[in-house]
């Protein structure tokens, strides 16, 4: 149950494995990397390459095991059913309540957090050794999109937070010491995690930090201005990327593990976007903060390839659910508007009295069913890795994207005034759609991804 990711498909003249060295180009041909062996392995356990930490971390392919391991607070089995069933309760019972006042107010929900903890769902994908249910992207794609519908800000925290601890978990041997205990922490649901890569300077190329670690006695010193930090000042953990002391080009990165109690470790500025406004998702300034070499997750100038193998297939996959969960929301509300708004004097419903809106509608429910086509698709390729596996992963994102604005967007005519007043929900929708078009990687960055791995040419 390997995968095909962006690393595996790069092909550098340096002698990175797999380039093309006669041509330079990308191969259309690609060794397959067993993520397997390097989520599964033991943390701390020697892997010469990172190759994809998906499998080795168990984090492909639902682990058939999982009956074995956690009984959770109430005895129950965590099985993928299981999962979906208590993301399913925490959505009804504590998202879908909140999600209106805490987009309004722009409050992160720490409720939501604390139930996603207590309710096992933090260590989704961490293996039994850890205590973990050990279960994989068919359910972490079940679960962020079931949260989606009912507020995708936390569905956003929660997908940031599972990408945190996948890369730790796919941490370098001499880190492991170091990261468990905090593993343990977000098995017992007392830690969020989440991604610190974005700066300024870089922009959408988050794979590109411009700050640079300084050598110390005992590890780096990193001063770094990062920005879209999902759960900026809620989170207990930061991954934060920079280059390499001795890098020499922009993906000599290395990945540092920084608690958020770290000398130096602020928020720079408070968030106040135009969608997705409840997921905190602040600059982040580090001022000359210490790491300990026991928290550098990679070797030095290797945080590039951990990018792209453990947290882009992930990201993609849940980016791409979350936009689901706001398609079929926006389905819901306009179902439910056409039922009960209704032309008084005609005596029928808005539904009953208009074709136009029913053919609308009947598109949107097209769009949505062939975007949970896609995502089970994608899941399947993960799963089990073909030549196209790594196109699948880059159109997943670009594609949701373009569904989940076009969706809401005719949510937003058919309900008309309604919506447009924000007496419903579909402004809101509407809104966090549009969020995923600029989260890098951005549709327009994996559009020429796709380009360039179609015509053979290097990525980067």
């Amino acid at each position: 149950m390997g995968t095909v990711f962006l690393a595996s498909m790069c092909r550098y003249s340096s002698g990175v494995p797999g380039r093309d060295h006669a041509s330079g180009r990308l191969t259309r041909s690609v060794a397959l990397l067993d993520t397997r062996r390097e989520l599964a392995r033991p943390a701390g356990a020697s892997s010469k390459v990172c190759k994809n930490g998906l499998t080795s971390l168990r984090i492909l392919g639902d682990n058939p095991e999982s009956a074995k391991q956690i009984p959770p607070d109430n005895g129950e089995i965590m099985t993928h059913d299981e999962a979906t069933l208590r993301a399913r309760e925490i959505a009804s019972r504590v998202l879908a309540p909140a999600a209106g006042p805490n987009d309004k107010a722009g409050r992160f929900s720490t409720e939501a957090v604390d139930s996603l903890g207590q309710s096992g769902l933090l260590a989704l994908m961490l293996p039994p050794d850890l205590g973990g249910p050990g279960l994989g992207p068919r359910t972490f794609a079940a679960v962020a999109a079931t949260l989606a519908e009912a507020d995708a800000s936390v569905a956003m925290v929660y997908l940031m937070h599972i990408l945190g601890v996948a890369t730790i978990r796919s941490a370098r041997p001499s880190a492991a010491k170091g990261v468990t205990p905090l593993l343990q922490e977000v098995v017992a649901g007392r830690h969020l995690s989440t991604l610190a890569f974005s700066e300024p300077g870089s922009r959408s190329h988050f794979w590109a930090p411009m700050s640079r670690a300084r050598r110390n006695g005992s590890g780096v010193c990193i001063s770094a201005k990062k920005s879209w930090v999902t759960s900026a000042g809620y989170a207990k953990s930061y991954i934060v990327s920079s280059l390499a002391p001795d890098g020499a080009g922009p993906t000599d990165s290395t990945l540092y593990l920084v608690p958020a109690d770290t000398p130096g470790v602020s928020v720079a500025g408070a968030w106040d976007g135009l969608g997705l406004r409840a997921n905190a998702s602040a600059p982040l300034a580090l001022d000359d903060c210490r790491v300990p070499s026991s928290f550098q997750l990679t070797d030095d100038g290797a945080g590039f390839q951990v990018m792209l193998n453990v947290v882009l297939p992930l990201f993609n996959l849940g980016a791409a659910c979350v936009a689901l969960g706001l398609c079929r929301a926006a389905v819901a509300g306009t179902t439910a508007h056409l039922k009960s708004a209704r032309f008084e004097h005609l005596g029928q419903s808005l539904g009953e009295s208009l074709p136009t809106l029913r053919a609308q509608l009947a598109s949107m429910q097209i769009d949505t069913d062939g975007l949970s086509a896609r995502i089970d698709d994608l899941i399947e390729h993960l799963e089990s890795p073909r030549e196209a596996t790594m196109l699948r992963v880059l159109e997943s994102k670009a594609a949701a994207g373009d569904v989940a604005i076009g969706v809401t967007s005719t949510a937003m005519r058919i309900c008309g005034g309604a919506a447009f007043s924000k007496h419903m929900s579909i402004e809101r929708l509407f809104r966090d759609a549009h969020a995923g078009a600029v989260m890098a990687p951005t549709g327009d960055v994996l559009r020429e991804f796709i380009g360039k791995a179609l015509l053979g040419m290097p990525l980067f």
